[in-house]
Parts: structure tokens; C-alpha cells; sequence
């Protein structure tokens, strides 16, 4: 299934939910991934993010909603679907879009964010998620030809400190710039009224992780908030 733009815009004001686990924990299984998917569905996600190549085909067989897949490939500096490689495989394991890093960083391969994204582009029929970290970094992957903007590496990337919530005045900024670009909302979303507040400021649609599929994490925060 090729996205259309018709099916992107259908994603406008909805809820995208990133079903990821961490490598040694025990949900860390393909299959899981998937049906931790298939419940956010039921519960009205209108569209999934998944890591790993194993992972986007166990969610693609499992919804029928698009998938944005990625590949993290080490812990520092450009690991989201580094390269082109890394991304075209994550085309062809079935992702819808392909997220990537957005950022001005120079890439493992060499490649420039520009060819980078044009390469997916001629290479496969998926669009592509750039991840930035700040609004130059926005600007930048508008110019390089991405088909989507995502606040994902804001607080993560150097150039923005790292904000308790949602990085709202990142994401008024690039909304204010008329780029034209749908503009997701990542990162740190921990609350329905937050997931609100990013639509208020401007976000096309929120992806919200953690607080919906790493129990690990939300066990974690009843059990601080009880000491």
C-alpha cells in the first residue's frame, strides 16, 4: 500500500503511536511490537511507529493503519535509520514512511540529508519522516525534500535543551514558518492534555510512546511518585 496524500491528510489532528522496546527488555520481540500496534489501534491510534526491519513486517501484517518504520543503529549522535541503506531496508520491509534523522549532522555514509531523502524517494514508494532537532534543522529537511517534520530529536541533538514536556515553542516555531510540511509532534508526551497542547500549537498530528507502550517506564513513574 502506497501512502496517498489523500491517507496522509486523514492523519491531521490524530494520534500516532510509537510501539517500541528497548533491546534485553522482555517485551523486545517482533511480534509483540505487533500487538502492542494492533491494541493502540482498537484504541483509535490512527497511525503506528515501529523500530526495527522484523518489526515493521510483523505491524504491517498485523494493521491496517500506515506504519512508520525505523532502524536505530548505536546509541550516539545520527543513529535514527542512519543511513541510506538502513532506510531503504526499512522501505522494504513494508513502512509506509520511513523515519529518519533530520538533523544537519554529518551522516555515517557521507550522504547529504538531501540525497539521502532523494534516494528513498527514487528507490522505493515510501515518504519520509525527517526527525529534527531544532527549526533549522526543519528548515533544512523542507529544502531536502522531506515529506513530513517530526520534533523527535529536540532536546536530544545539541542545539535545544531538553524540556520537561513537549518542546511547544519548537514546534509554534516551525508551525509559524508555513512550510507546508505536516509537522509531528515527538517527544516526551506524557499526558493527554500534553498530545492537546501540541495540536494547539500548531503540530498536524502526536506521536506519543512511552506513556502509552513501555510499562517499564510507566510502572517506574507510580513507583517514584510513592517514595
Amino acid at each position: 500500500m502506497i501512502l496517498t496524500p489523500e491517507a496522509l491528510e486523514a492523519l491531521r489532528g490524530q494520534l500516532i503511536v510509537s510501539c517500541q522496546a528497548y533491546p534485553g527488555e522482555p517485551l523486545r520481540d517482533p511480534r509483540t511490537t505487533a500487538q502492542f500496534a494492533a491494541s493502540a489501534v482498537i484504541g483509535g491510534a490512527a497511525a503506528v511507529r515501529v523500530q526495527g526491519l522484523s518489526d515493521v513486517q510483523f505491524t504491517r501484517a498485523a494493521v491496517e493503519v500506515p506504519v512508520i518504520g525505523l532502524w536505530k543503529d548505536g546509541h550516539d549522535g545520527v543513529f535514527i535509520t542512519p543511513t541510506l541503506r538502513h532506510a531503504l531496508a526499512v522501505a522494504n520491509a513494508g513502512a509506509h514512511v520511513v523515519a529518519i534523522d533530520g538533523t544537519r549532522r554529518e551522516r555515517p555514509d557521507g550522504l547529504t540529508l538531501a540525497k539521502t531523502v532523494a534516494g528513498i524517494h527514487q528507490d522505493s514508494h515510501a515518504l519520509v519522516m525527517a526527525d529534527c532537532g531544532s527549526f533549522d534543522d526543519a528548515a533544512a529537511a523542507v529544502e531536502a525534500g522531506a515529506d513530513l517534520l517530526g520534533t523527535t530529536l529536540s532536546g536530544y541533538s545539541g542545539e535545544r535543551p531538553k524540556t520537561q514536556g513537549p518542546d511547544l515553542e519548537l514546534l509554534e516555531q516551525i508551525a509559524a514558518a508555513g512550510f507546508g510540511v505536516p509537522l509531528i509532534a515527538e517527544g516526551r508526551l506524557h499526558s493527554p492534555a500534553q498530545a492537546r497542547q501540541c495540536l494547539d500549537a500548531g503540530a498536524f498530528a502526536v506521536v506519543v510512546g512511552t506513556a502509552i507502550t513501555h510499562p517499564a517506564t510507566i510502572t517506574g513513574w507510580f513507583a517514584e511518585a510513592l517514595k
